[in-house]
């Protein structure tokens, strides 16, 4: 089904494109939520006279989104799951999952709007796309953790190990306290 598109969408074309694409996409997705109209002779002489309505509205979503990415780039979270030994987590992380932690702190955009390959399913710090408007993207962090206390190591590894040497040098200490302590010399030799 040919299609003409009313915005800019990834991987598909720019706003005003006439594609070719399936037509279960088109009918459930691109039509009714307002991102295309069938390539009909009457839909394009709409689209002509709208287009220039289409362009601001676009321009106006599209300042809007770059507003609020300068606020949310760069920005990280912190997201509690129990995992097994090898850093496996028994569950996973998905979009909804990062973006109800994002608005806990006070940042708010919509599920669809993160962009996963697939579902985080490992321990550690995830950089994350999320797609404020179809030509502002953003990129975000997630830090999957068991503890706050494990996150904060994986946030900056420099206190990790710091940490890990001084629990180094406090076993050693302890050992050397613990040891027997030679009596005199002499008598340690039997004289």
């Amino acid at each position: 089904m040919q299609v003409i598109l009313l915005e800019r969408i990834e991987k598909l074309g720019q706003m005003g494109d006439i594609v070719t694409v399936r037509d279960g996409f088109a009918r459930n997705y691109l039509v009714p939520h307002g991102k295309a109209l069938r390539a009909t002779k009457a839909n394009l002489s709409e689209f002509e006279q709208r287009r220039v309505q289409l362009e601001a509205q676009n321009l106006q979503r599209k300042e809007e989104a770059t507003a609020a990415a300068a606020k949310i780039d760069g920005r990280s979270v912190m997201i509690l799951r129990q995992a097994g030994e090898g850093g496996q987590l028994y569950g996973s992380v998905n979009a909804r999952d990062i973006a109800v932690a994002f608005a806990e702190r006070g940042v708010s955009f919509g599920r669809q709007q993160v962009r996963l390959a697939s579902p985080l399913k490992t321990l550690g710090i995830h950089q994350v796309r999320v797609a404020l408007h179809p030509e502002v993207d953003v990129t975000v962090e997630v830090n999957i953790a068991r503890s706050p206390e494990e996150a904060e190591m994986q946030a900056h590894p420099e206190l990790a190990q710091a940490a890990a040497e001084a629990e180094a040098a406090e076993r050693a200490e302890q050992a050397a306290a613990e040891a027997p302590e030679p009596e005199d010399e002499y008598a340690a030799l039997g004289l």
